[in-house]
């Protein structure tokens, strides 16, 4: 037999077996695994320090700055390291630009203009930003960019560039 006849057969074959599963699993069991591949399945989270703290040292609420805005973040209870480096109780800096905390804290942090990493382990930074209003907010992620359990998040504030 040739390939291209043993892959339909293959097919078949499993999708019959995969039925004769499917009536054998009651109903009530099924409901949530057809609802799971329409969210992503949330990854195994690094545990966060007792009290652990992310903030601003500068800027702070309220301030009004200018061009280039220059970013300190602070931390307390836990260790800053390069993305990559897994260590109990260690993450590295997400500086959130204009948006909210990502939806599903289980995955990792998106990468764009609104979700800046630093996985180098920079605990300052130097941005650009349109003149008016601005949100800024950080949020700590572990080795693989994943926020922790719980999330170690700052206060949101809000700036205003000239």
């Amino acid at each position: 037999m040739t390939l291209t006849r043993i892959l339909p057969i293959a097919a078949i074959a499993l999708l019959v077996a995969a039925c004769g599963q499917k009536e054998a699993t009651p109903v009530a069991a099924e409901e949530p695994a057809a609802a799971e591949p329409a969210a992503q399945p949330a990854l195994p989270r690094s545990d966060s320090a007792e009290g652990a703290s992310v903030f601003f040292i500068t800027p702070t609420d309220g301030d009004t700055v200018s061009n280039p805005v220059k970013i300190e973040f602070g931390i307390e209870g836990m260790s800053v390291v390069a993305a990559g480096v897994e260590q109990m109780h260690s993450g590295h800096h997400h500086l959130i630009i204009n948006a909210d905390l990502p939806e599903n804290l289980g995955m990792p942090i998106p990468a764009d203009q609104n979700y800046v990493h630093f996985g180098d382990g920079s605990t300052s930074t130097e941005v650009t930003l349109e003149p008016g209003q601005h949100t800024l907010q950080l949020l700590l992620g572990d080795h693989l960019h994943i926020p922790h359990d719980p999330p170690v998040t700052s206060d949101k504030i809000t700036i205003t560039v000239e």
